[in-house]
């Protein structure tokens, strides 16, 4: 979000009246904010998230047709690039569901039903998440950066030396990863998780700069922010909404693919 832009939400909520007290409360505590549309399922809401792009997005949990829960992560899995990630809420009258909704990286999490004083908390915590969002760097913060897009504009174009084995740190100790081991590489905000049969380590990189770097062409891209070992990939399941989930060798969990990336694993 851009300092001289609106804030846009949407709200996604199956009780009419509900929802039109959750606008009404919201324009009353953010005037500035500028409600982009109001879904009553959860397929809706995710369609809807997903064409608007909104900066904040208020989710009951318990919806027809998908919960909020999966929605959340249907946005998080589709949201398109170039865009920052939504800011989740939940408003919903199930106490219960608060740690799932948190694991989601929820900024605030609102039972039914929202009362003034407690939508002004959430709406403080959303301002403040925003204004980190578009605040300019400090002069410290400035002058490296500058030194890091000056490093960036002399560096040669040719890739640095090829990666066979990853130098990554746990603890005290550095474990020595051989590519061909890894099972796939996960990016978050300042690292990227390096996933193997025996365990994950970070790196301080970014996933791109990674990927140039690995001498391998066996790794595959199946969501925005993940790269998959497809020599590991075991098999790919289909649920009913569309999106595939991998086994891969050696790793217990399932592995989401985005719906983008959902056409490398439909039957040839």
């Amino acid at each position: 979000m851009t300092p001289d832009r609106r804030p846009t939400a949407m709200i996604a909520e199956d009780e009419p009246v509900l929802a039109r007290t959750l606008s009404r409360l919201l324009a009353q505590a953010w005037p500035e904010l500028s409600i982009v549309g109001i879904a009553d399922d959860g397929l809706r809401a995710t369609e809807l998230a997903l064409a608007e792009t909104p900066d904040v997005v208020f989710l009951d949990i318990q919806m027809p047709g998908r919960n909020g829960i999966a929605v959340a992560e249907a946005v998080a899995d589709d949201w398109p690039d170039g865009h920052a990630e939504p800011l989740f809420v939940f408003v919903t009258a199930f106490d219960e569901f608060a740690v799932a909704a948190f694991e989601r990286a929820a900024v605030d999490y609102l039972l039914k039903p929202a009362t003034a004083e407690r939508l002004q908390q959430t709406v403080q915590r959303l301002q403040a998440r925003l204004a980190a969002r578009t605040a300019p760097p400090e002069a410290g913060e400035r002058a490296a950066l500058m030194q890091r897009v000056q490093a960036i504009a002399a560096a040669p174009a040719e890739p640095g030396e090829r990666i066979k084995v990853i130098r990554a740190g746990v603890g005290n100790t550095v474990r020595m990863i051989p590519v061909a081991e890894v099972l796939c590489f996960e990016a978050t905000e300042k690292y990227v998780n390096v996933v193997t049969p025996t365990g994950e380590a970070l790196v301080r990189m970014s996933l791109r700069e990674l990927m140039a770097r690995i001498d391998s062409d066996d790794f595959i891209q199946v969501h925005r922010s993940v790269m998959v070992n497809a020599t590991a990939i075991l098999s790919a399941t289909r649920d009913e909404n569309g999106h595939y989930s991998l086994a891969l060798r050696g790793l217990p969990r399932p592995l989401k693919v985005s719906r983008a990336f959902g056409h490398l694993f439909r039957p040839m």
